[in-house]
């Protein structure tokens, strides 16, 4: 249950405790300001196949496509974002959601569509 605080580590506590359908909102990234023009949302929650730019961190700037969304640990993985192991294998780096921004939707599932659509009108 959530209550609210001022405190950062309850904070901290609430979302790691979440329950999925409140993990999945934290999901959540900006759209570009075409995407928001074009549907009136500001943020959707970012899905496998989304085209993305990281805003922050040693990829900033960066653009590719969601390789990977993790709503449990609230993270997701991008192609470009790339790091290199102590034994030369790349594994992908872990993004929060709220760094990246999306400039490009995936709109194969059609429950997002409709959903995205609703929120259009």
């Amino acid at each position: 249950m959530w209550k609210s605080s001022r405190q950062a580590r309850k904070q901290r506590k609430y979302v790691h405790n979440a329950p999925l359908h409140i993990k999945h909102k934290l999901t959540a990234s900006t759209l570009s300001k075409e995407l928001r023009k074009e549907y009136s949302i500001r943020s959707v929650p970012v899905k496998k196949g989304d085209v993305v730019k990281i805003r922050t961190g040693q990829f900033k700037g960066k653009t590719g496509k969601v390789t990977k969304v993790s709503v449990k640990r609230i993270f997701a993985h991008v192609d470009c974002a790339v790091m290199k192991r102590a034994d030369d294998t790349e594994a992908h780096y872990p993004i929060h959601p709220s760094n990246l921004e999306i400039i490009k939707l995936n709109m194969d599932d059609k429950y997002r569509a409709s959903k995205i659509e609703r929120a259009k009108k």
